[in-house]
């Protein structure tokens, strides 16, 4: 039995499916999506779901599909735990980003996450441009990013790394967590508040699956064994997944990610760059590119010391990243609406063929 509140059940969800939804139908939330099926939560256990035909016909594209942490309308199959997903309701946010590969496809990560932990281990050399777009997507998604630097137990200079994430973490919570320890769990959890959603976001062998195991109290004891080894990924999460917490919270795990591809983040770049943009509005021309151009606030901030170079550079990078995906998108975005409308339309003769036999 899942309490509805303790997973993220709101007043106003509750009100927009019983509006749009008739008697009959359930309400749950996707835990874990399998290829072809979904494990949805609904109020009286675990249910193994598929897609409604008119569903998956009608989406354009995957924002259109269930994704993990989505809250969905299931009709039940009378006498078994099976169901099928019948709509999606309204998201209020969703952590995406390019699918890995050629495609030009979104991949929604999680669906309705309040907050997004960027976990980066200490025990490797901080990668700041990584971190970077992980803050990027974060904003993007709607959902309020914290950084984890987890395996805090295995550095000296705690301090100065704490200082340079935060130097390209405008204005983000910057947490260092080592689970063998038990330090920094406590800053932790109030954001594991009951009916909260926290994805875990991060590079395989980061210490991910340790943090769910340690919030869970689940194979505790083999963690606290685990030292240098577990950079390499020890706990390696194979899908994304929900896992409810003791306290009443719930954390999206997800597999670590070797690509980290943007996707559409015209907001998060503002959020993300909050330093760059401010000099760049003291900038002699509206259009200032940040080259050599006179009056250049942005590279007189540089000049001075007050603004990284490198900063400056992936900036500039990110920017080039998205335009060219908008150009994508919009080629695409054509191409698919094509497509659906002479898919309605064959559907349309079909129909016509029939009933005049």
């Amino acid at each position: 039995m899942k309490n509805f509140e303790n997973i993220g059940m709101t007043a106003e969800l509750s009100s927009q499916f019983n509006e749009y939804y008739p008697i009959g139908f359930k309400l749950g939330r996707v835990a874990l999506e399998h290829k072809h099926s979904y494990r949805v939560w609904l109020e009286d256990g675990e249910y193994l779901c598929t897609l409604a035909g008119k569903l998956t016909f009608d989406a354009i594209s995957r924002e259109d599909l269930p994704a993990v942490g989505d809250w969905v309308a299931v009709q039940t199959s009378p006498g078994e735990m099976r169901g099928i997903i019948k709509g999606i309701l309204p998201r209020k946010s969703k952590f995406s980003r390019k699918a890995a590969g050629q495609v030009t496809e979104e991949q929604i990560v999680a669906a309705n996450v309040d907050t997004v932990f960027i976990v980066n281990s200490l025990n490797d050399d901080l990668n700041l441009r990584r971190i970077e777009r992980y803050l990027l997507l974060a904003w993007e998604s709607g959902s309020n990013p914290v950084i984890i630097l987890s395996k805090a137990d295995l550095v000296t200079d705690l301090k100065a790394k704490m200082d340079q994430v935060s130097s390209v973490a405008i204005g983000v919570p910057v947490i260092a967590v080592s689970v063998l320890e038990g330090t920094g769990t406590e800053e932790v959890r109030p954001y594991l508040a009951p009916g909260k959603t926290v994805a875990l976001i991060g590079s395989s062998g980061v210490g991910k699956s340790s943090l769910v195991n340690y919030f869970t109290g689940f194979e505790k004891q083999l963690v606290q064994e685990i030292r240098e080894s577990d950079d390499k990924g020890k706990h390696t999460t194979t899908h994304r997944e929900m896992v409810l917490l003791p306290g009443g919270a719930i954390l999206i795990d997800t597999p670590g990610m070797r690509e980290i591809q943007l996707w559409s983040s015209e907001e998060g770049i503002i959020e993300s760059f909050a330093d760059i943009e401010q000099y760049a509005d003291g900038c002699k021309f509206r259009d200032c590119s940040h080259k050599n151009e006179p009056g250049c606030a942005v590279w007189s901030a540089i000049s001075n010391g007050l603004l990284d170079e490198n900063r400056l550079l992936s900036y500039k990078k990110l920017q080039k990243e998205l335009a060219y995906i908008d150009r994508k998108l919009d080629k695409k975005a054509q191409a698919e609406e094509k497509k659906h409308w002479k898919n309605i339309n064959k559907e349309i003769r079909h129909n016509a063929k029939y009933k005049r036999k």
